[in-house]
């Protein structure tokens, strides 16, 4: 992509440099509409993309992760649009050199304001990301803002090159069913 490259902010250079890479083996979990190829990534302004410059995947380790990222999103409109129809994929995941931030200390510790980290204020997050990415990382595992799990967002050049991206499974979304409250598990 052309135009200005952008400038690192060092102490986050230094601070994931820190971290060794680690492999990721496993399945995770994305929804995406029932007319998208569920392997396309997005390079839009998100809290893990930075808006143009690479293209990410966002998926979750949980399923109910991975609905809950996108419920969300939906849930923000002033009537659910009950025309979209979605697919939740089980993907089998394998990659190299990913990022572990998994709990918010690790993020705080890194710039960014956890107080804040479920709104829409994602410069810092972006930083991580545009960071980790100029360092060669092939993706993220980060805390996600919509549930208590953790998310991999992945870096899809550098996995579609050096990793390994399979759906094993797909199945429509029943948002109705998701919409309704859940019980409350008796101990």
């Amino acid at each position: 992509m052309g135009g200005p490259r952008r400038v690192h902010d060092r102490a986050i250079l230094d601070a994931l440099d820190a971290i060794d890479p680690t492999p990721f083996r496993g399945d995770v979990w994305r929804v995406a509409r029932r007319d998208r190829e569920p392997l396309r990534g997005s390079s839009s302004h998100g809290r893990w993309s930075p808006n143009g410059e690479f293209e990410v995947l966002y998926t979750s380790l949980e399923r109910d992760g991975a609905l809950a990222e996108v419920g969300y999103r939906l849930s923000l409109e002033p009537v659910w649009p009950s025309r979209l129809q979605h697919e939740i994929h089980r993907i089998e995941v394998r990659t190299q050199r990913t990022l572990r931030i998994v709990d918010l200390d690790a993020l705080q510790s890194l710039g960014v304001d956890i107080t804040k980290y479920q709104g829409f204020d994602y410069e810092a997050t972006q930083a991580i990301t545009a960071a980790a990415h100029f360092m060669d990382f092939d993706g993220l595992l980060v805390p996600s803002a919509r549930a208590t799990c953790t998310n991999l967002v992945l870096f899809l050049e550098r996995v579609s090159e050096h990793g390994h991206l399979v759906v094993r499974e797909s199945e429509a979304v029943d948002w109705t069913a998701w919409k309704r409250p859940k019980p409350i598990a008796s101990s």
